[in-house]
C-alpha cells in the first residue's frame, strides 16, 4: 500500500504558525489523497495530545507524533516520539533518544538556516529531509545529493506554517495508515517523492 504522508507540520502550539489542532484534522478529513501528518512542533510536544484525540473519530487519518528539535548546531526531525529528549540537546544526544525509543531522526532542511548542512555527515541519522515547502530549489538539491551520498532515505515536508501549505509538499511511503508501519517504511528506505515536487519549490 502507497500512503501519501506530509512529515513537517507545525501547529499554534509553535510560535510562529497558525494552524490549529482542529484545522489540521479538518484538512487532512477533507483531502483527496493525503491522509497522514506529522506534527513537528519547534521544541514542544504540547499540542500532540489534542490533536490525535481531534483525529481519533477518523479511521481514515493519522497523525504522526513528532517534534522539531533546535539544536546548536542545526535542527533535528524526532517522528514517533510524544515526549522531549532530555537536555542537552546536543546532536548526539538526540539520536541516542531515537535509538532507545524507536523514534526516527531525521535531518531537517540541511542547507537552509537552522539546518546542519555538511556536519549531518559525521552522525547516523535515519534520514535526510531532501525537500522541504519552505526552503529554494537550491537547496533541496543539495540536500538530495547528501541523502545519497550518505546513502540515506531522502523524505518531503510541507514545513507548513499556514492551513494553505499543509500537504503542499508530501512523501510518498509504501505502508498502511499505521504509525509504526510508517516509522519502519522510512528506516527501511520505503519511501518515494513525486518527481514533480522539486520542480514546484521556490528557485533560487
Amino acid at each position: 500500500m502507497l500512503i501519501r504522508v506530509d512529515l513537517h507540520i507545525h501547529t499554534i502550539y509553535s510560535n510562529d504558525s497558525t494552524i490549529t489542532p482542529k484545522d489540521l484534522v479538518e484538512y487532512l478529513v477533507k483531502h483527496n489523497s493525503v491522509k497522514a501528518a506529522a506534527i513537528t512542533d519547534h521544541d514542544t510536544v504540547l499540542g500532540l495530545e489534542k490533536t490525535m484525540k481531534l483525529a481519533s473519530p477518523y479511521h481514515d487519518i493519522i497523525i504522526i507524533p513528532g517534534v522539531e528539535i533546535s539544536t546548536t548546531q542545526g535542527d533535528i526531525l524526532l517522528l514517533g516520539t510524544t515526549k522531549l529528549p532530555k537536555k542537552p540537546w546536543t546532536i548526539n544526544n538526540i539520536i541516542d533518544f531515537a535509538n532507545s525509543t524507536g523514534a526516527v531522526s531525521i535531518v531537517a532542511h540541511p542547507y537552509r538556516e537552522y539546518g546542519m548542512g555538511d556536519l549531518a555527515r559525521d552522525y547516523k541519522f535515519d534520514a535526510i529531509e531532501v525537500f522541504n515547502g519552505e526552503s529554494r530549489s537550491n537547496a533541496n538539491q543539495k540536500a538530495q545529493k547528501l541523502a545519497k551520498d550518505m546513502n540515506l532515505p531522502g523524505v518531503a515536508g510541507s514545513d507548513a506554517h499556514d492551513v494553505l501549505e499543509i500537504c503542499s509538499v508530501y512523501t510518498q511511503v509504501e505502508a498502511s495508515l499505521d504509525v509504526e508501519e510508517i516509522l519502519r517504511a522510512i528506516k527501511n528506505g520505503l519511501v518515494f517523492i513525486p518527481p514533480w515536487i522539486n520542480s514546484s519549490k521556490k528557485k533560487d
